[in-house]
């Protein structure tokens, strides 16, 4: 190894170890929330040169048990665990500046999602969650709270995973009179709708998508339209400060009668697309249809489990995003980044 080197390698030894390193709580221990331990680790060192901040897991938090992982990041096997104390007593022991949530999105857990991240806020916690359920019913105390508090809500997780699109529609979007969001956002609908277009039966197209890890045991929220609507719900909080619980869904599923759909719509160059979209001009209400899109439109273009927003700005032209995996990993990430940012020092062109 030259001099020169071994120098480069000093400097950023010496920049990781001067890192900010927040601790951070993690609720949720499922694949996502075991995907997001493991980059914090893995990426550590690269975040600490890259941002100036290397957040460690100081807390893990399931139903009815939590741990304390060791020093080097890893988390003990559940069997080491103990009961989970109250929330305010490991935000306090940890001295937490992030709660992650990666609990599932399931009604049962709506409420406590809800109240703890309330709890985070109020203590000046940033809350970065993966979590949707809470956010389509308790935007507007979680936005309280935060006021409150003085902490910031980080979504990205739970608005298409590693597809930055609620980064566009909360920041990137200001000053551009964004007047309506056309999307994409469900990967598994895209998928089976391809599958039916190449001659397939929906049965097939659900067991292929599930063997690719793309769908989940149970599509019915992906193929009903549901979590489509749920993700433009969320953007169009984000862009037009809509309140999710007010806003009225209307969806037309993928189902058995779609393939004739899917094959006729093939036969003349184009693909059917479960289009998800709200507008200005209609406030309150997404709508999720399927739709014949043409070569050129950028959710003609997608393949697979591809996703993506475009977002229509009639003088700055339509800003479009696309791609961002739809896996444990890809949501993990998303969380990564969100407590990145709100964390990691800000100057000059940060």
């Amino acid at each position: 190894m030259d001099e020169a080197t071994e120098a480069t390698e000093a400097t950023e030894a010496a920049e990781a170890a001067e890192a900010t390193r927040p601790p951070v709580v993690l609720a949720g221990y499922g694949p996502v929330g075991q995907a997001f331990v493991d980059r914090l680790g893995r990426d550590g060192a690269a975040l600490a040169r890259r941002h100036g901040v290397r957040p460690r897991v100081a807390a893990v938090r399931a139903s009815a048990a939590q741990c304390r992982p060791g020093a080097d990041g890893s988390v003990p096997p559940r069997s080491e665990w103990g009961p989970a104390e109250p929330l305010d007593e490991t935000f306090d022991r940890t001295g937490a500046r992030v709660f992650v949530q990666a609990v599932p999105s399931s009604p049962g857990l709506r409420q406590r999602a809800a109240e703890e991240a309330v709890t985070a806020l109020r203590r000046g916690i940033h809350v970065v969650t993966a979590t949707k359920s809470h956010l389509l019913t308790h935007w507007r105390a979680l936005d309280e709270a935060a006021g409150a508090g003085g902490g910031m809500i980080r979504i990205s997780g739970a608005t298409g995973a590693a597809l930055p699109a609620g980064d566009l529609a909360r920041a990137s979007l200001r000053g551009l009179d964004c007047r309506t969001i056309r999307a994409c956002p469900n990967g598994t609908a895209t998928f089976v709708l391809d599958r039916l277009a190449d001659g397939g039966t929906l049965d097939e197209a659900i067991r292929a998508a599930r063997l690719r890890g793309i769908a989940e045991a149970d599509p019915s929220a992906d193929l009903s339209g549901e979590d489509a609507a749920t993700k433009v719900r969320l953007l169009a909080a984000l862009a037009w400060g809509w309140d999710p619980s007010e806003v009225c869904v209307r969806a037309e599923p993928v189902d058995g009668a779609t393939a004739v759909r899917a094959r006729d719509a093939a036969s003349r160059s184009r693909r059917l697309r479960a289009v998800a979209g709200a507008s200005v001009d209609e406030p309150g209400i997404v709508s999720v249809r399927l739709e014949e899109t043409e070569p050129g439109d950028p959710l003609h273009a997608l393949t697979g489990p591809e996703k993506a927003v475009v977002y229509g700005c009639p003088d700055a032209g339509d800003v479009t995003v696309s791609g961002g995996r739809s896996s444990p990993v890809g949501a993990a990430l998303a969380l990564v980044k969100d407590t990145v940012e709100v964390t990691a020092p800000r100057t000059g062109f940060r």
